[in-house]
């Protein structure tokens, strides 16, 4: 890593002086950045990885690398399909919050009062929450702390030992990472208030921000390009075909649509201004010295040294030049982050089918957006050395 780090110095200087440029980043810092961009996945040997920029709240600059497959010589794309993972929440998050304009849920009342009845009794094979029977913790659940994973619960029940799910903590005691929350916030808005998380995100998310190569669930039109996963060692994943809908992971996309979703993020698009202030401020502390594993106990004096916080569904700091937030998803063959500067309206948005990707993320961010708080040690702490 800090080897990226250092031949990226002299490239530094083209772009860190952009952040504070009114007119965003010139033609010639691109073309550095996509040419140092390109010789890093080359001495990382990074399969595929496709990124954009948005100024002020527009996007700037959209392009992919390398490849979408490797043994078929296939090259990523734009408008490859790619997996969002866990960018997917933030995305969930946003729904919730055009919801909470509308007045039909409220981030700090408990999803008790949504619920036709107990969360407990409900049990289906899609929807099992009987292991919470005799754990009256799940009253104290809202809609904030679920987005800002506050809830006490490991990041899946099937990581206990048993395979069950229970609180660890209390619900807004400590941060601890859970897709089971936001599985029982869907849950909420689903049983609850009778709607279809599905066409909630096209309709409220994808639709409003032109994203046509995005879903919530599979899609045939999908299979003719869409990118495949290279894990660390390089081995092959393809792309499978999920028919579940998922608030924590499920999002099918493309850098194009990410790029445009970001952006509109970042401008508050769809959201007053409350709500979207909610999307950011900080709801709950971050003490820990990494995101995972999720149910530490340890603290890390660096994170409140740039006030490390859950906003909804994404993570946010500061440094002098002010308000950061970022989301990232991942999985063995998977390896993306969205990165943004509130005061510029400026992100990164990188996708990438390796996660080898994440090795160079550090260095491809300080080109992009200067100087900056991310917390990688945080992130990715097996794969960042201070």
């Amino acid at each position: 890593m800090r080897t990226l780090l250092a031949a990226a110095t002299s490239l530094i200087a083209l772009t860190a002086a952009a952040q504070a440029q009114p007119d965003g980043w010139s033609e010639a810092e691109i073309a550095a950045l996509d040419t140092s961009i390109q010789q890093m996945m080359r001495e990382e040997q990074v399969v595929g990885l496709a990124y954009a920029l948005v100024d002020h709240g527009e996007v700037s600059h959209v392009a992919a690398f390398g490849y979408r497959n490797l043994e078929q010589a296939w090259p990523l794309e734009t408008d490859t399909v790619m997996y969002g993972a866990s960018l997917t929440k933030a995305a969930f998050a946003y729904l919730v919050l055009q919801l909470v304009d509308e007045g039909l849920i409220d981030l700090d009342t408990s999803i008790a009062e949504y619920l036709p009845r107990p969360l407990p009794d409900y049990a289906t094979d899609d929807d099992d929450w009987s292991d919470l029977a005799g754990q009256p913790q799940w009253r104290d659940l809202t809609a904030r702390i679920i987005l800002s994973n506050g809830t006490g619960f490991a990041n899946f029940r099937w990581l206990e030992e048993d395979g069950r799910l229970r609180f660890h903590f209390a619900p807004g005691e400590r941060q601890t990472y859970s897709a089971e929350g936001f599985y029982i916030l869907q849950h909420v808005i689903e049983a609850g208030l009778g709607l279809d998380v599905r066409d909630e995100m096209q309709q409220r998310i994808f639709d409003r921000f032109g994203m046509t190569d995005t879903s919530m669930q599979w899609r045939p039109d999908f299979r003719d390009n869409l990118a495949d996963g290279y894990a660390m060692d390089g081995t092959f994943e393809p792309h499978d075909e999920r028919s579940g809908v998922s608030a924590a992971g499920s999002m099918d996309t493309s850098i194009a649509d990410q790029a445009r979703m970001w952006a509109g993020f970042v401008a508050g698009d769809g959201l007053s201004e409350a709500a979207r202030t909610e999307f950011v401020a900080p709801s709950q502390i971050i003490r820990s010295p990494s995101q995972f594993p999720t149910l530490t106990t340890e603290e890390d004096p660096r994170a409140a040294a740039i006030g490390l916080a859950a906003g909804l569904g994404v993570i946010t700091y500061q440094d002098e030049t002010g308000h950061w937030f970022d989301k990232g998803g991942h999985n063995p063959w998977t390896g993306n982050r969205a990165i943004c500067h509130e005061e510029t309206q400026r992100c990164i948005v990188l996708l990438a089918n390796s996660v080898r990707a994440e090795l160079i993320y550090p260095a491809i961010t300080e080109l992009a957006m200067g100087p900056n708080p991310v917390p990688w040690w945080w992130v990715y702490p097996e794969q960042f050395v201070d």
